[in-house]
Parts: C-alpha cells; structure tokens; sequence
C-alpha cells in the first residue's frame, strides 16, 4: 500500500508509540506532541494511511471542528489488529467523528480495504474484490459528489502508470514509478512516501516493513522501517534533540530548496539499501538469524546507509 503526502508541514519525521494494545510507528509532523499520525503500522501487522476528501461530507459542523483524522488514525494503531477491526471500530465512534477522508488499511491476514468516511457515515471497499487486484486513491470519493472531486488528475495518472508496475509491484517500483514520477502527483507540497510491505497469512506480523521517503521523493532514498518488539528506529528519521527535526528531512529538503538534483544519486544509495538489507533481513525472516543479531546489523545498515547519504549529498552541494 502506498501513501504519497502532500501537505503545507513539509517537515516530516518517524516516532514510535507504546499504544494501549500495540505499539506502532508512524508518520508525524516535526512539531507533533503526540496522538497524532498521518500513516503508520504496528505491531499486529495493521496499516492505515488516510487522503484528504472534499466532496462527501453533507453537514453544519464548522471547519474549526473537523481535520481529525491524524488522531483517528492513531487511536487506530493502538487499539486495531485488522481490516474487520477498523470496521468495528469506525461503526462504534461517537458521531459526528470530525472528518472527511478516504482511510486505507491492510492487515496480516489478506485483509485490504479503503473506507470512505464524513461525520455520519462509512462506505466501505474491499481492494480483494477489484479485479485490476488494487484500487486507486486519490483526493475524491466513489460516494460522494461529482462536482466537488479534486485530485481527478493525478488519479489519472497513477491510473495510466500502474498496469505497468502491478506484475512485479513492490517498494521500488511503486515509489519510482508513482512517487517520483513528476506533475501532477510530484509536487512541491510532498514531504513523504511511504509504502507498508504486509505479510502473508500465518508469518510474523513484526516482518512487516514501511518503506519511508522522509522529506522531498527527489533528494532523499527510501529506507525500511519497523515496529519490532523495541524502539529500532535509526536516528536520522527520529527528532533530533538539536533542532527537534529528524536528520534526513531536513537535508532532504535544503538540498530542494538549493535546486539540487539528487534522483541518481538516491537511487544509487537505494541499490544499496535493497540489495544489504535484503541480505539480513531474508536470513532473519527465514530464522537462520535470531532476532537479537538482526537487530545489531540493521542498526549498523543503517548507520552506514546514512553515512554514505551525507557523503553523496555534501558532494552535490559543493557542486
């Protein structure tokens, strides 16, 4: 599943919780005190991510009382472990539930689904039934009205683009092909992409991995992230105790605001990513490493992708 946000917070980072139920990570504003996330998994294998919608809610509540789905979708994390959780748990929400929005959630069971959601009602669309074998999400809803749709552009366009990357669709195809793939989805407002890589039913929910472009598609690599049973999230994508914004994010978008053109070299550092991590994490999901080892040399990956980041990137902004 992928999320591409687009948002006027480009400042972007990764924070782990210890919710009620699950613990899980999420992506938040630099500036967020907690409960709020705008995409996330935990540790039941649960993914949701969530896009602005305009043309379906049909009440009087002010503006000033809606935009909640960031504390929604957190509530979410802690306290659902699958698609027929979430459902239960939009169905018993007091109402009016302060939003308008499409949620996207996948589980650890085969579960897939997008819910179209107002103040009063859910429609829900179980991804399992589309025959293309997914579903498109972009700024407007099946439900709701015609007239007020936005976004119809770019779901064009990822529309056109998808039927060449499902065959072999994953992290790299989906975030190069559709994240990166220039106007009208690329725009200067998106500070993040992400895509959750589930698991099948019966494997470990913990093997789940969110793959994170934090801060500009063009000038940062992805990078996979997980919930595992402690906090194993690197520093670069956490908030820094200097400028309470995460490393990576903040490279990320100087080198867009300087006009730095870091695609090749991203995807560089990515062949790396795909091809180490791949190495440990095949080993460990297969159980020919414990998780106590796994741990260790993700942690040293990680260090050493970041170091090679830095490198590259104060080469191009010598240049």
């Amino acid at each position: 599943m992928l999320k591409h946000r687009d948002t006027d917070e480009l400042n972007n980072r990764i924070a782990r919780f210890a919710g009620e139920k699950y613990s899980f990570i999420g992506l938040v504003n630099y500036d967020s005190k907690g409960g709020s996330v705008w995409a996330g998994t935990n540790s039941a294998g649960f993914c949701i991510m969530n896009t602005a919608t305009y043309d379906l809610k049909n009440d009087d509540i002010p503006d000033s009382e809606m935009d909640r789905e960031d504390k929604l979708m957190y509530r979410a994390l802690e306290v659902c472990g699958s698609v027929a959780e979430f459902e239960h748990y939009l169905d018993t929400l007091t109402r009016p539930m302060h939003v308008e929005a499409n949620f996207g959630v996948i589980d650890a069971h085969g579960g897939a689904a997008y819910f179209e959601v107002n103040n009063f009602e859910v429609f829900k669309f179980d991804v399992n039934d589309c025959p293309s074998g997914y579903r498109v999400v972009t700024n407007f809803t099946e439900s709701g009205r015609v007239a007020d749709r936005k976004g119809v552009d770019r779901y064009e366009k990822t529309c056109s683009i998808m039927p060449s990357v499902i065959d072999g669709v994953n992290h790299k195809s989906l975030i190069n092909s559709v994240s990166r793939s220039g106007a009208p989805i690329l725009r200067k407002i998106t500070s993040a992409a992400i895509v959750f890589e589930g698991v099948k039913e019966g494997e470990d929910p913990l093997h789940t991995v969110m793959w994170t472009v934090l801060g500009y598609p063009v000038t940062t690599p992805y990078f996979p992230l997980m919930v595992m049973d402690e906090d194993v999230l690197p520093a670069f994508v956490k908030r820094s105790s200097l400028s309470r914004t995460a490393p990576v994010c903040e490279m990320s978008l100087t080198l867009k605001m300087d006009g730095v053109d870091a695609l090749s070299s991203c995807r560089k550092i990515e062949e790396s990513i795909d091809s180490d991590f791949a190495c440990i994490y095949g080993k460990w999901v297969r159980g020919e490493m414990d998780t106590k080892t796994f741990k260790k040399k993700y942690s040293r990956f990680s260090d050493n992708i970041f170091n090679r980041y830095l490198s590259i990137i104060g080469k191009l902004a010598e240049k």
